[in-house]
């Protein structure tokens, strides 16, 4: 353990060697991070307006070597070299637009931790698990996961715009992009189809809206003629890395089927852009909900500030936070793991603190395909069959009477007669202890 320390304070220091010339401030005195029009015109001068909202032309631009990368940030010669390595077995791409709202000067900037390549992803490679959610022994036709009896999950494509330092699919990223045909589609929809159980669907990938809207369209028109599916859910994170893919054209479409819900990936406060809420403004008016599922990050998003500064902007665009999950044990990934007490230590954090809204459930998604835990802060204290000691987001202790679960007998309804009456509670049966 003491080696892994060191190898891991080794590649932070390798990481924050000076850069070279630094990029200035924007004339505001603002992180050049934080101000998206500064930051296209220095990266992106000579590119139109039409060019930068095209979607397309953004896929098309995608950043995807460390020779690329090098023109827009500085690196060390160092840096140059260990990234290479890198790359080798985990590649690079980050969309024009992403790229630009990481702040150049700032080389712990949390939109370049989550997209630009990490010399710790192999120095830890040996870390983890290849398939830490036991995927491939749960797909029962390639592409279809049912783990849980009511829900099954649809693969469709291993492309990502972005190529997220800490995916839980990190073991695709070598096979060179793919997307399902049409027949293994038919394949996963003759499943559902067949197992009338499956009443909730969820399309994911890589990032299902790498595939043209017609293509997507087919499926979900193919769900949504089968009778026992319920409802469809997109799971994407182009709202946050290219919210110009959220345009006219799939909104419509969209709009046609239903009802969709999405889940989306916002992790920083940073990403919350003017784009990033116009594109969930149109999803909303086209009738989609917009849930957030947020992965808990060493250094980007592992304290109650930013998580509260996370869930609160996203309330304010109308995303509603739904899960905060603990980084899965994906090899690749050790680095950006967080102990499982940060995790809980920040809801409680949060709770009481913020409105109950904007606190998300923290989820463990177990190792071995054991399902979704969620896990909160211990406000139990004791209990009996009488009556429960529980403990507050102010650290204040209660005692609330329990109601028996079966008042026939004259017995139990003396016993609990006293203090019954309209709710009332007496000083007995309800008490508040300060902390000393």
């Amino acid at each position: 353990m003491a080696a892994a320390r060191r190898l891991m304070e080794q590649g932070k220091r390798d990481q924050k060697e000076p850069p070279g010339e630094a990029s200035p401030r924007s004339e505001s005195g603002e992180p050049p991070g934080t101000n998206l029009a500064t930051l296209k015109r220095r990266f992106f001068e000579n590119v139109s307006d039409r060019d930068w909202n095209d979607w397309r032309w953004q896929l098309q631009n995608r950043i995807t070597t460390v020779e690329q990368l090098a023109s827009f940030l500085s690196l060390s010669p160092r840096e140059r070299a260990q990234l290479n390595v890198v790359t080798k077995k985990y590649p690079l791409s980050v969309t024009p637009y992403y790229l630009s709202l990481i702040n150049p000067d700032d080389p712990d900037d949390p939109i370049r931790k989550q997209a630009i390549p990490s010399f710790l992803e192999v120095a830890f490679g040996s870390i983890g698990m290849e398939d830490p959610l036991a995927e491939k022994r749960d797909s029962v036709v390639p592409g279809l996961v049912h783990r849980y009896p009511d829900r099954v999950l649809m693969v469709l494509t291993d492309l990502c715009p972005v190529l997220c330092r800490h995916c839980t699919r990190k073991r695709e990223w070598q096979h060179g992009g793919w997307v399902r045909t049409a027949a293994e589609v038919e394949l996963m929809l003759r499943y559902i189809r067949d197992n009338e159980v499956v009443r909730d669907v969820i399309i994911s990938g890589g990032d299902c809206l790498t595939l043209s809207t017609r293509r997507l369209e087919e499926v979900i028109a193919g769900l949504s003629q089968i009778p026992h599916v319920e409802i469809i859910r997109i799971g994407t994170r182009y709202p946050v890395v290219l919210p110009q893919r959220i345009d006219d054209e799939l909104c419509s479409m969209l709009s046609r089927h239903g009802p969709i819900w999405l889940n989306t990936h916002f992790n920083h406060p940073n990403e919350i852009t003017a784009d990033a809420a116009r594109a969930c403004e149109r999803l909303l008016r086209a009738g989609v909900p917009v849930n957030n599922q947020s992965v808990l990050l060493r250094g980007i998003n592992d304290t109650v500030e930013t998580q509260k500064q996370l869930c609160q902007g996203l309330l304010r665009i109308k995303v509603r936070p739904y899960y905060l999950f603990q980084c899965d044990e994906v090899q690749g990934t050790e680095h950006l793991r967080t102990p499982i007490e940060t995790g809980i230590k920040i809801i409680e954090g949060m709770r009481g603190h913020t409105t109950g809204l904007a606190v998300p459930t923290f989820v463990v998604d177990l190792p071995q395909g054991g399902g979704k835990v969620p896990l909160q802060p211990n406000y139990v204290l004791s209990q009996t069959e009488d009556a429960w000691v529980l403990r507050n987001y102010e650290g204040h202790i209660f005692t609330c009477r329990n109601p028996h679960p079966c008042l026939n007998g004259k017995a139990d309804h003396r016993k609990r007669q006293a203090g019954r009456g309209n709710g009332s509670r007496s000083a007995e049966q309800l008490q508040l202890v300060r902390p000393q």
